[in-house]
């Protein structure tokens, strides 16, 4: 895998694995941060408020150092860490999935919950598309307001992201630049005479 790029979900897909009467509903999605994921769980947790438990794992960060695995009342070990590991099966990072089950009245056991998370979790993966982004370093850029369509310009062709832009008399942007070709943008931003660009 290169350095300049890391291997996430593209988009969201959810599947249903039914053991006993108890139905586990596998949610998959790609998140940029913990914040963001707080927000899509509490989501399905108002969409499914009898749902026994919502269990959950993601992993986070172009290294994937930032992780959490959640049982969520379940026995410890026998949802979370399931999950967390179709999630690392597959190598890759800023993904969440968390799983809604619904009980059926009949106790599955540890190894029986293991088998029945893994495998929700799995399904959901199979079927979310899976692509590789670019790492991107965080700048905040300055400009006047009458440079605005230039250094846009440049940032579009570099396939920048944009997080911000405030507008005025002199235009804040906080974008990320590619890291395979972060130094190409700067150089082409400095060719632009008063345009600012310092680590975000």
């Amino acid at each position: 895998m290169s350095d300049d790029y890391f291997k996430t979900l593209e988009g969201p897909s959810q599947e249903e694995f039914k053991d006993r009467g108890s139905r586990f509903m596998a949610f998959a999605f790609p998140i940029a941060d913990a914040p963001e994921f707080k927000t899509e769980l509490n989501r399905l947790k108002k969409l499914h408020p009898k749902a026994a438990h919502h269990c959950f794992a993601y992993r986070l960060g172009t290294l994937g150092h930032n992780f959490r695995a959640v049982d969520d009342g379940e026995p410890s070990g026998s949802a979370g860490r399931p999950i967390l590991g179709q999630i690392d099966s597959l190598g890759i990072t800023n993904a969440a999935v968390v799983v809604v089950r619904y009980f059926g009245g009949t106790l599955l056991g540890v190894p029986g919950l293991i088998h029945a998370y893994k495998t929700a979790a799995a399904w959901a993966l199979q079927t979310a598309p899976v692509g590789l982004k670019a790492i991107e370093l965080p700048y905040a850029i300055e400009c006047n307001y009458a440079q605005l369509n230039e250094v846009m310009t440049v940032l579009k062709a570099a396939n920048c992201s944009i997080a911000n832009i405030e507008q005025g008399l002199f235009c804040h942007l906080r974008c990320g630049l590619p890291k395979s070709h972060a130094s190409h943008v700067l150089h082409k931003l400095s060719c632009l005479s008063g345009v600012g660009a310092v680590p975000a």
